[in-house]
């Protein structure tokens, strides 16, 4: 890729610089849903790895608390932290209303739309239904924007309420789908600064008609041009063809990390393996050029080998900085191997 738009690339995702509050509310915002650390990040807040120059896990539990991030299930069904201002947004583009309830939905949804709000142990003293009914229940009632699961901070017993009893200015069909996605193909081509339709397929797991409609709108009304086989902003058009140095860089990246959610369908073949977990993979320059695989654990994963897609004597000058990017994540374990084969240790 153009080294320029990479350039780009990792200064808007502020891997190059790490962000402050306010640029840090503004990237939140962009890469929304915000997601926590892929496996060690259960009950934790979400978190922008390598992008803040604060803990700002921290500071996303403090917005938790204060109800500035909401959780929503979103994406693929999955749950996400969204700021309350584009509720209306991301209603537009994942509300999956329920038309025709089961008797569990329903009964749940009478229960709660009649009384105080209720954790699942209370629910199920209540209806006499097993946890294993009321959990998909509630997740389908969830998507629906029917009920709201309040989990403002890490506590499990969390309660759960009616949709409308904890938004009741919201207006769910604000935007139609095209037009929320309008909003949002915007963000993300703006962090991502090159695109295709098939990255933000993959990023926002919605249908391939309703993306490219979406980007067609936007090249039709001049805010999106063409470029190479992708798009990017308009106003973006000369900053790609002037003059930006590419640091050199490494990252490790997790598996809900923004970066690899976008590029999931170019990652997934090229970097599995039979023998082991996919556990982070290597961004290099700007470009993702290696995989660390192990099986992960409550502690340090097993780490039998780190592979790196560059160069033999790249790889090998390298090693250090790659080992120690990775050792971030990996909760500090190095790998057993580098390229399939014993390293010096020092």
């Amino acid at each position: 890729m153009n080294p320029e738009i990479l350039a780009l690339r990792m200064m808007r995702q502020h891997l190059t610089h790490k962000a402050g509050q306010d640029e840090y509310d503004d990237l939140f915002r962009d890469l929304q849903p915000g997601l926590n650390v892929y496996w060690n990040g259960f009950g934790n807040p979400p978190s922008l790895t390598h992008r803040a120059d604060f803990d700002d896990m921290e500071y996303n539990r403090g917005r938790q608390r204060s109800h500035g991030l909401l959780k929503l299930r979103l994406i693929g069904g999955n749950l996400g932290w969204i700021v309350p201002e584009d509720l209306e947004l991301f209603a537009a583009l994942y509300r999956k209303p329920l038309n025709n309830p089961n008797p569990a939905q329903l009964q749940l949804k009478e229960l709660l739309e009649r009384g105080e709000p209720m954790n699942i142990q209370q629910m199920k003293e209540e209806t006499g239904l097993l946890v294993k009914a009321i959990t998909p229940a509630l997740h389908r009632l969830q998507v629906a924007f029917l009920i709201y699961e309040d989990q403002y901070d890490g506590d499990w017993d969390r309660g759960w309420y009616p949709f409308a009893q904890m938004f009741p200015a919201a207006n769910l069909t604000k935007y139609s789908q095209l037009e929320a996605l309008k909003v949002v193909i915007q963000r993300f081509a703006y962090r991502c600064v090159w695109f295709d339709c098939l990255m933000a397929k993959a990023y926002y797991k919605l249908p391939g008609k309703e993306i490219k409609a979406a980007i067609a709108e936007l090249v039709s009304q001049g805010i999106l041009i063409e470029y190479g086989n992708g798009f990017i902003l308009k106003s973006d058009e000369e900053l790609v063809r002037a003059p930006i140095t590419l640091a050199k860089s490494v990252f490790a990246i997790h598996k809900n990390d923004f970066l690899y959610k976008a590029h999931e369908h170019l990652l997934k073949g090229p970097y599995e393996r039979d023998d082991w977990e996919t556990m982070y993979y290597l961004l290099i320059d700007g470009e993702f050029r290696g995989a660390a695989y192990g099986k992960f654990r409550y502690g340090p994963p097993d780490f039998p080998d780190l592979a790196v897609d560059l160069p033999k004597e790249e790889a090998r000058a390298r090693r250090e900085e790659i080992i120690a990017a990775v050792k971030l994540l990996s909760l500090g374990k190095a790998p057993e191997k580098y390229n399939g084969e014993d390293w010096p240790r020092s």
